[in-house]
C-alpha cells in the first residue's frame, strides 16, 4: 500500500547535515539539525503555510504567480468563507472567472492591469450579459486581486489601479440593460395556481402572504416559527444579509397560518414545504380517481416507465430549493397561458399592495429591508395617487 500523505510537511535531515521541510516540491534548508533555531524557523514556514490554507501556491514568488494560481486560491477560499449552498456566493464567483481563466489563466497575475480588467469585461459584454450583472462581476474579481495583495500574494498596486476603473454607465455603454422586475398581476398568480400542485400552491399564497424571499420560504422549519402569540414570527439565522449582522423575522398571520398548519406536523427541523409530499400527493389523487380495479391493471406505484424498465433519475427530495420552485411556478404560468413570472415578482406585489395600506415604513418592516431605499425597489410607487394629487394640485 502506498504510504499516506502527511497532513503537515515533516521536519527532515538534509544531505548537507542542515534541516529541511519540502512545502509544495520546494525544499526551504532551515539551519543545522537539530538546533532550536532550525526547530522555531521550522515552526514559522508551518504557520505560514498552514495560515495560507495550505495553498497550492504558497512560496510562489509574486513574479511567478499566474491568474490561475490566483483563480484556484480564491475559490478554495470562497468555498471556506461563503459555503456550497444553492445560494453560495461562491456559484457566482465561478460563473465570474471563466473569462478571466479563459483569457488569463497562464499570464502573471501581477501584471494584470487596466487593459486585461476591460478585455474581460468585453467577454462579458460579447455574452450578452446585462449591464449591472457586468458591473457586480467586475466587482467580483477586483474582490479577488484584493484578497490576493491581503494575502500577500500579490502587490497591492495591482489592486489600487484596478478599483479606479469605473463601472459601466447606463446609455454609456453597448451592454444592454436589464429589465426592471415588477408585480405580477393577481389574474395572473390565480391563473397559475390552478395549475399548480398543492404544495407549490400553499408556497405561492404564503410568500405573497408574508412578503419573504424565495429562498427564505424554502428554508422554513417547524423549529423556526414561535406560535406563542396570534401572530407568529419565524426568524432564520441563514439569510441574505445574515454575513451583515442583521436579523430577518418572518411574520405569519391568521390567513398563513391557516395554510400552514398542514405542514407543521412533522419533525421541527424538516422543510415545511417538500417534493416528496407533493408526489405523495399527486399519487393518492391518482388512486383516488382509478376507475380499473386493483387487482386488475397496473398495481400502485407502477407506470408505463417503470413497465419498460425505465427509472427516475433520482426520488423526490425532501426540500425545494429556489431554482425548483421557480421552475414550477414558470411551467405552470405557461399551462395556463399567462405571460412568464417569477417567486420574486410576489415580493414586488406584497410589498407595493402593503405600502398603499401602510406607507413605505409598513412595507420596509414586512419586507425585511434595514434600509428604505431599498424597499423603493420593491415597491412600486401607486401612480394613482400622484395622478390624484397632480389634478387636485397642479
Amino acid at each position: 500500500m502506498p504510504r499516506p500523505k502527511s497532513e503537515i510537511p515533516s521536519y527532515r535531515k538534509h544531505s548537507s547535515g542542515q534541516a529541511r521541510v519540502t512545502i509544495n516540491g520546494r525544499d526551504y534548508l532551515l539551519g543545522p539539525h537539530g538546533t532550536q533555531a532550525s526547530k522555531r524557523e521550522y515552526d514559522r514556514l508551518i504557520a505560514e503555510y498552514l495560515g495560507s490554507g495550505r495553498s497550492s501556491s504558497y512560496g510562489t514568488e509574486p513574479e511567478a504567480y499566474l491568474v490561475g494560481h490566483l483563480i484556484l486560491d480564491y475559490l478554495q477560499h470562497a468555498k471556506d468563507y461563503y459555503g456550497t449552498g444553492v445560494t453560495s456566493e461562491l456559484h457566482r464567483i465561478k460563473s465570474g472567472c471563466k473569462p478571466l481563466k479563459s483569457l488569463y489563466a497562464t499570464q502573471r497575475a501581477v501584471d494584470f492591469g487596466p487593459i486585461q480588467f476591460k478585455a474581460v469585461r468585453q467577454a462579458f459584454i460579447d455574452n450578452d450579459q446585462c449591464r449591472t450583472g457586468i458591473n457586480a462581476q467586475m466587482k467580483r474579481l477586483a474582490r479577488m486581486f484584493k484578497w490576493a495583495a491581503g494575502e500577500g500574494k500579490l502587490p497591492a498596486a495591482v489592486y489600487d489601479t484596478l478599483r479606479l476603473i469605473p463601472s459601466l454607465r447606463r446609455g454609456r455603454t453597448e451592454a444592454k440593460e436589464s429589465k426592471p422586475v415588477k408585480p405580477v398581476p393577481a389574474d395572473v398568480v390565480a391563473a397559475t395556481l390552478a395549475k399548480l400542485n398543492p404544495v407549490v400552491a400553499d408556497m405561492v399564497r404564503v410568500q405573497f402572504l408574508t412578503c419573504c424571499r424565495p429562498g427564505e420560504l424554502c428554508k422554513l422549519t417547524p423549529a423556526m416559527i414561535d406560535r406563542t402569540g396570534d401572530v407568529w414570527v419565524a426568524t432564520l439565522d441563514d439569510h441574505k444579509t445574515a454575513h451583515h449582522g442583521h436579523t430577518r423575522a418572518i411574520f405569519i398571520g391568521p390567513k398563513c397560518q391557516e395554510i400552514l398548519t398542514g405542514y407543521l406536523d412533522r419533525d421541527p427541523t424538516e422543510r415545511l414545504f417538500r417534493p416528496c409530499d407533493a408526489i405523495s400527493m399527486k399519487r393518492a389523487k391518482a388512486k383516488a380517481n382509478r376507475t380499473t380495479p386493483m387487482n386488475q391493471g397496473n398495481r400502485a406505484g407502477y407506470s408505463e416507465n417503470s413497465r419498460k424498465g425505465k427509472r427516475a433519475k433520482r426520488a423526490p427530495g425532501i426540500a425545494y430549493r429556489t431554482c425548483e420552485y421557480g421552475q414550477a411556478v414558470r411551467r405552470a404560468a405557461k399551462q395556463a397561458g399567462v405571460e412568464h413570472w417569477a417567486p420574486n415578482q410576489l415580493r414586488h406585489s406584497r410589498a407595493t399592495e402593503i405600502r398603499k395600506l401602510f406607507g413605505l415604513e409598513g412595507s420596509q418592516v414586512i419586507a425585511g429591508h434595514a434600509k428604505a431605499d431599498v424597499t423603493q425597489v420593491y415597491a412600486e410607487r401607486d401612480s394613482e395617487r400622484a395622478i390624484e394629487i397632480a389634478r387636485k394640485a397642479g
